[in-house]
């Protein structure tokens, strides 16, 4: 599945650039307080940079399985069972994320004609990270629900 490592590795370098923007936004920032002049864009550009790191980054998290979960509810089932909880949930998660992912892109076009206070950004691609964020988090929930049923009843290793 060469696409799905590519959106992986995007991902991934999207989520390190920007936390690495973040720490020489901040860096930055903190240099600027010892000059006559003051960067103001700072704050405002660490807080878009680490929205988009976070919504980068959760899609990652969603295909690691790295979010919180309830282990003692999955315990507690019958091992048969286990893989049809698993799949309920991935569901839920594939419902909610459609459900935010479609208000997400309405959001988006509030934020049309928007600018932000200090760098000018049309809000309207600050407000595009819940859709995005959302929408990657639902495929990697169904490619999930696939890895549960149909890559392990043929021997696939995911």
């Amino acid at each position: 599945m060469k696409p799905l490592k590519l959106l992986d590795r995007t991902l991934e370098v999207l989520t390190a650039l920007c936390f690495i923007g973040i720490i020489v936004v901040v860096s930055m920032q903190v240099a600027t307080r010892f000059l006559p002049f003051s960067a103001v864009w700072t704050e405002e550009l660490t807080r878009y940079l680490f929205i988009f790191a976070v919504s980068f980054g959760a899609p990652l998290a969603m295909k690691r399985q790295e979010f919180i979960s309830i282990d003692f509810i999955l315990n507690a089932i019958p091992a048969k069972f286990r893989n049809y909880y698993k799949a309920f949930t991935q569901l839920l998660v594939i419902v909610m994320s459609g459900y935010i992912a479609y208000y997400g892109y309405y959001f988006m076009l509030l934020g049309q004609g928007q600018r932000s206070a200090t760098m000018n950004i049309e809000m309207s691609w600050i407000h595009a990270s819940i859709g995005i964020s959302m929408l990657l988090i639902g495929v990697y929930a169904v490619i999930s629900i696939y890895d549960l049923f149909v890559s392990r009843k043929r021997g696939d290793q995911a």
